[in-house]
């Protein structure tokens, strides 16, 4: 039997972020599975964030693959 490991896709939000809501929307909509932290919410995960390179939420991850911004080309490839 193999072992199979499912990347969950991370998204990391803000409060009263239009681009946050869209991409949420957009995973819900398309049936992708997703874990949200909001930073605003759980403010020790903004250096992870910073760490990643990102100033602006949404932050969308997915193993080594991450994007920020509401991009659904790039949303279409985590489906």
């Amino acid at each position: 039997m193999k072992n199979w490991r499912i990347i969950m896709v991370t998204v990391y939000s803000k409060n009263n972020c239009m681009q946050c809501k869209m991409v949420k929307k957009w995973l819900t909509e398309h049936t992708v599975d997703f874990e949200e932290i909001n930073i605003d919410e759980k403010p020790e995960f903004v250096q992870t964030v910073l760490d990643m390179g990102y100033r602006a939420a949404p932050v969308v991850v997915k193993g080594d693959v991450s994007f920020s911004g509401f991009n659904p080309s790039e949303l279409a490839k985590l489906a």
